[in-house]
């Protein structure tokens, strides 16, 4: 018989298992893609949560403490401690269709000799991961719920998604996709709130919640959430690629996209209370942007030539005399990818928010022009993505999805250009800094960018 960690059960305390894990997940977790202190080595490792599934597969809460600054820091910076949630299988011997999977072999504490990996790659893990959520219920402080509305069939075959870079999705049966937060905060996770909500306003342009799991421990968090997969859909940074690739033009997509945005934020304000600003909160928006500006321009040494142009933009958002657009719930990370169109439908997804920003910070109520912005840039980001680069490509997207947005929500963003601008270059300095941390090669993007908009005091 297979030894797992269901054959040693007066072992399982945090204290015992960690000795097992520590030193495979000090040298692991670092090299996955959705961890969040990228250059910072772990200093210190702990469980504070442990739940067996079932025999062989734990659900752990990890806590991991860094030592020293990020290569850049500035907006974004993860905090120097950080939890995540892993789904580890522990086998005697593990299948060769497993072996990319791999954690490490314990050597010491209670799974000593036996082969830790990653179960989300496992189908049986990810299978019986699915049952948990057909059948609500509770697993020590693990709280599996569902919409009982919503069949979800027995059976789906699941298969592990690759492309997403700060949480893990399984695919079931190309019926359903379940989104694991990674990196968790205490608190409901947007991608939850947002969309069971929206649903409850009968926006169909959200898919909605299915199921979805939480911890009670250490506090009250959201895990994932299970919802619809939108199958013959393809998202808009795919879509847009194809368009520049063939030369065509994709003002007809940007108008209904830009329809389908203000449908959504039509949806958001009735379903959560609306803030009217004041002149006062135009300030302080102006200065969180500013001071946002000057630790960038410390991380990333090819901003400060622009900076008091940038800054302007900020300095005439704060110089309005009168109230800007009321603040409300918004997507807080809209752009291409976060798009899908199926045949002539567009639909919105991962209302998450940036995920290096703290949960309460991205459950804020923030002006609609915030989403605008960050879809120009996106349209940007897709036109300097071909050669030779075409900037009335993107001009032309630019105009129709502000014209869509202003033909649903009767009131163009365009209107008011001091927050418009100071929106769009807050976003362009985050991405200067995104990708000098991230992505080097992508630099010039936002930086062009920059330069544009510094231009314009």
């Amino acid at each position: 018989m297979a030894k797992t960690a269901l054959h040693r059960p007066s072992d399982l305390g945090t204290a015992p298992l960690l000795t097992s894990l520590a030193e495979l997940l000090r040298a692991w977790l670092p090299r996955q893609r959705w961890f969040a202190g990228k250059g910072r080595p772990v200093a210190d490792l702990s469980l504070i949560s442990t739940t067996e599934l079932y025999p062989g597969c734990l659900h752990l809460l990890v806590r991991t403490e860094h030592l020293g600054p990020p290569a850049h820091g500035g907006p974004g910076t993860p905090p120097p401690d950080d939890c995540y949630q892993l789904l580890v299988g522990v086998r005697d011997v593990l299948p060769p269709r497993l072996a990319h999977a791999v954690i490490g072999r314990a050597s010491a504490g209670p799974l000593a000799d036996l082969i830790v990996y990653d179960a989300l790659h496992d189908p049986r893990a990810a299978g019986l991961l699915l049952e948990r959520l057909r059948r609500p219920g509770t697993v020590g402080p693990l709280r599996f719920e569902r919409d009982t509305r919503v069949t979800v069939p027995a059976g789906l075959a699941p298969r592990l998604l690759d492309a997403e870079q700060s949480n893990t999705s399984l695919v079931y049966g190309d019926s359903f996709i379940l989104k694991i937060f990674r990196r968790v905060q205490p608190g409901i996770n947007p991608d939850l709130e947002v969309p069971w909500a929206l649903a409850r306003q009968g926006c169909t342009r959200v898919p909605a919640p299915a199921a979805w799991f939480r911890t009670s421990r250490p506090q009250e968090a959201t895990l994932g959430v299970l919802q619809p997969y939108l199958r013959e859909a393809a998202d808009g940074w795919t879509l847009a690629l194809e368009s520049l690739a063939l030369g065509r033009e994709f003002t007809e997509e940007a108008y209904e996209l830009g329809r389908a945005t203000a449908e959504v934020h039509l949806a958001l304000a009735s379903a959560f209370p609306v803030d009217v600003p004041s002149p006062r909160q135009n300030n302080r928006l102006a200065a969180a942007m500013s001071e946002r500006l000057d630790a960038a321009v410390q991380s990333v040494p090819e901003l400060r030539p622009h900076a008091p142009g940038l800054r302007s933009a900020f300095d005439a958002l704060a110089g309005l005399d009168g109230a800007v657009r009321p603040a409300q719930r918004i997507h807080g990370d809209l752009h291409l990818g976060q798009v899908l169109r199926a045949g002539q439908q567009w639909s919105v997804i991962d209302f998450e928010g940036e995920p290096a920003r703290p949960l309460t910070e991205r459950r804020r109520v923030q002006s609609p022009v915030r989403d605008v912005a960050g879809m120009l840039r996106s349209f940007d980001y897709a036109a300097r993505s071909r050669h030779p680069w075409r900037p009335e490509w993107a001009q032309s997207c630019r105009e129709a999805y502000c014209a869509g947005y202003a033909a649903e929500a009767a009131w163009d963003p365009r209107e008011e250009p001091e927050l418009l601008r100071a929106y769009e270059t807050d976003r362009a300095v985050y991405e200067v800094l995104y990708e000098a941390r991230h992505r080097p090669d992508w630099l010039p993007v936002p930086m062009a960018a920059v330069r544009r908009l510094a231009e314009r005091c």
